[in-house]
C-alpha cells in the first residue's frame, strides 16, 4: 500500500513517538495531551535524545538534527526522512511523479531484533532498584554470569566487563558494556561497547510501582553481524527465552532478600526492648 503525503507524515510521527516511548522513557499520555510541546518540554533530556538518535540511525539510517530538543514530535517527523512501518520500498509519493504503483517488497526475513520482557516482583521499588543495579552483585542475582569487573565509574555511569558461565560447549563469553542509571526516573540505558557478534546492542530497563510491588521491564534492540552464528530472528527467540528465565530467578532472589531483611529488622527491634521502661 502506498501512503499519501498526509498519511506518511502521520505514520512517521507515530513511529517516532513509539521509539520515544519504548526506548527513551517518554510518557505517552503527556505526549498525547501536549502535541505542541517540544521534546525538551516533554522531559526528553540529552541522554534520551542520544538514545533516539542511536535507534533512528540503527533502524532507519537517518540522522536526528542537533536542535531536536526544540522541536515537537510532528516537526521532527517532517524533517526526518525515514520510512514508516508498512510503507513499501521505493521513492515516497512526492518522489514518484509517474504515479505508477510501487510493488511491495518481500518481507524482510531478518529485520533488526527487538525484545520486551516484564516481571512483577513483590518488593518495594527501592529494594528492586538497589539490588538489580548493583552490577558487582550480578553473579549472585543471575544464573548466567560468572563475574563482573567494574572498569570505570563516572557519576551514574558504569563501564564494566561481564563474563558468562561456560556454555554447554565449554565456551566462555565476555564483553564490555556501559550502563547509565537515572534513579529519579527509575530508568537505565545501556549498550555493549564490545559488540562481538552484534552490529549493535542497546538495552533499556525501567521500573514502575504497581499494587503487587514493582514491575521491571527489559527492552533490547539489536542486530546481528552477517558473520554471526545466528540471525536476528534466532537471537530474538534466545533473548526472549533467557530473559524470562533470568527474570524468574531475579524475582525469587529479590523477594527472598526482602523477607530476610524484614526478619532482620524484626530481630533488631525485639533486641532493643522497645517499649520497656
Amino acid at each position: 500500500m502506498t501512503l499519501n503525503t498526509s498519511e506518511r507524515r502521520q505514520a512517521v510521527t507515530a513511529e517516532i513517538t513509539a521509539i520515544l516511548v519504548r526506548n527513551c522513557g517518554l510518557d505517552p499520555d503527556a505526549a498525547a495531551s501536549a502535541p505542541t510541546a517540544t521534546l525538551a518540554e516533554l522531559g526528553m533530556d540529552s541522554l534520551a535524545l542520544l538514545e533516539l538518535e542511536a535507534v533512528v540511525a540503527d533502524r532507519h539510517g537517518a540522522h536526528v538534527p542537533e536542535n531536536a530538543a526544540l522541536l515537537t514530535i510532528d516537526e521532527l517527523a517532517e524533517l526526518l526522512d525515514i520510512r514508516p512501518p508498512g510503507e513499501p520500498a521505493g521513492p515516497s509519493p512526492s518522489g514518484n511523479p509517474s504515479g505508477n504503483p510501487i510493488p511491495a517488497p518481500a518481507a524482510d526475513p531478518d529485520q533488526p531484533g527487538h525484545t520486551e520482557n516484564t516481571v512483577v516482583i513483590n518488593a518495594p521499588i527501592e529494594l528492586v532498584w538497589q539490588l538489580t543495579n548493583d552490577v558487582e552483585r550480578w553473579p549472585d542475582l543471575f544464573t548466567e554470569y560468572a563475574s563482573v569487573e567494574v572498569l570505570q565509574r563516572t557519576g551514574e555511569t558504569v563501564l564494566f566487563r561481564l563474563t558468562m558461565v561456560p556454555d554447554e560447549n565449554g565456551a566462555v563469553w565476555s564483553w564490555v558494556s556501559e550502563r547509565t542509571a537515572d534513579p529519579v526516573r527509575r530508568k537505565v540505558r545501556a549498550h555493549r561497547v564490545e559488540t562481538g557478534p552484534f552490529e549493535y546492542m542497546r538495552i533499556g530497563w525501567h521500573y514502575d510501582e504497581v499494587p503487587e510491588g514493582t514491575r521491571m521491564t527489559w527492552v533490547q534492540d539489536f542486530a546481528m553481524r552477517p558473520t554471526a552464528p545466528v540471525n536476528n530472528r534466532q537471537m530474538t527467540e534466545r533473548i526472549n527465552s533467557n530473559s524470562r528465565i533470568q527474570m524468574a530467578v531475579i524475582r525469587e532472589r529479590v523477594e527472598r532478600e526482602r523477607v530476610e531483611r524484614a526478619a532482620t529488622r524484626q530481630d533488631a527491634t525485639a533486641g532493643t526492648g522497645a517499649g520497656d521502661e
